[in-house]
């Protein structure tokens, strides 16, 4: 009885943390933010045709899907259970793809499926085992193709067939490698207008609190190396590996980002719900530091572009850190077809909205 009590009271002050650092979450005028879903360990975001929301869960070893009822409430349902590490997800002509460490499933016709899921078919494509770094990200491309990440298997290294993103067929075939010289990036997106790719990396550790920047790339065409492990940021030589290189030689950051601060999901705003400032600027989910005396990140920031040019990157929602204790970590966003940004938090096991609400009393007295 005494133990039940105290995982009752325990279960109590988890759930009023969480919804107190909720309420702490400042975002800019007009903006509010709420609990779309529990989703444990919520990691990675895909949207389907139907509006079916499809989360990883990394740590948990599970797939699920949040449905929206009819009075407005979401239901969620677990769809896969026992798997290696599944972190990457993407959902293409109706079919749902499930990255493991060392493999890529797909599941056809899935929002027809979702109380009893059709048979896997695993794809044809050779992806090595390492857990360091290991968890894929992926998502499909303008072009039709997989894209996947595959990290470095260590904190820096020079390792042939790593720290690159590949991409293939639907089926797996036709493999190349798309960009280089990428330590481990875990969140990729299209420019809406020109197609082209943009992703996050994180920077390396144990170089002290404030080197190197992790990054916002741009890859506007295939074959570009992105530096790691030689230059980090924009002309950081690497103690190590930097020895004889010249950073010029590499393409630069398109924003260099905070320190440490982990950025992970990364997508331009496309709704029509946001003030037309936001439409096609890059919001960024940043996981948090752990290589850091004083912690920062644990927040989604925005990227401001003029063309392919960042002009400004600042904070858009923040308030999950309070001093150094954390009660969310921000990793993955889609636009929901309503305009609303959703953010997954594999911290407090949550799904956000973020939407924008006009005030129609504005300036009137």
């Amino acid at each position: 009885m005494l133990r039940d009590f105290c995982a009752v009271l325990f279960l109590l002050c988890v759930t009023s943390s969480v919804l107190a650092s909720l309420d702490d979450v400042q975002l800019p005028p007009g903006f509010v933010i709420e609990e779309y879903a529990d989703v444990p360990k919520a990691r990675s975001l895909a949207l389907g045709d139907r509006g079916t929301l499809f989360v990883s869960n990394r740590k948990g070893r599970s797939v699920y899907a949040v449905v929206e009822k009819d009075d407005g409430t979401t239901r969620t349902i677990e769809l896969l259970q026992d798997m290696n590490t599944p972190n990457g997800i993407a959902f293409h002509d109706g079919d749902l793809y499930v990255a493991e460490i060392d493999r890529v499933y797909r599941y056809a016709n899935v929002e027809d499926r979702l109380e009893e899921m059709p048979q896997a078919e695993v794809l044809n494509i050779e992806l090595p085992s390492d857990r360091h770094h290991g968890w894929r990200y992926i998502g499909f491309g303008p072009d039709g193709k997989l894209y996947i990440s595959i990290g470095a298997p260590c904190n820096v290294c020079d390792e042939f067939g790593y720290a690159q993103i590949i991409r293939v067929n639907t089926d797996g075939t036709g493999r190349e490698t798309y960009a280089s010289g990428v330590r481990n990036s875990v969140g990729f997106t299209w420019h809406p207008e020109t197609e082209e790719l943009w992703f996050t990396d994180n920077g390396r550790d144990m170089l002290g609190d404030d080197i190197p920047p992790c990054e916002l790339n741009h890859a506007p065409r295939q074959g570009l190396h992105f530096g790691y492990p030689y230059c980090h940021g924009e002309d950081i030589l690497d103690p190590k590996f930097g020895k004889g290189r010249d950073c010029g030689n590499y393409r630069p950051p398109a924003q260099k980002l905070g320190p440490h601060v982990a950025p992970l999901g990364v997508k331009f705003y496309t709704g029509d719900m946001f003030p037309q400032e936001y439409r096609g600027q890059v919001f960024i989910a940043e996981h948090g530091s752990w290589n850091r005396s004083k912690k920062i990140g644990y927040r989604v920031s925005l990227v401001r572009l003029d063309g392919n040019d960042a002009v400004s990157y600042e904070t858009f929602a923040d308030g999950w850190l309070q001093g150094e204790q954390y009660a969310g970590r921000p990793v993955d966003l889609v636009v929901k077809q309503d305009g609303s940004l959703l953010v997954s938090d594999d911290h407090a096991g949550k799904i956000y909205r973020i939407s924008y609400q006009i005030d129609n009393n504005q300036g009137l007295e």
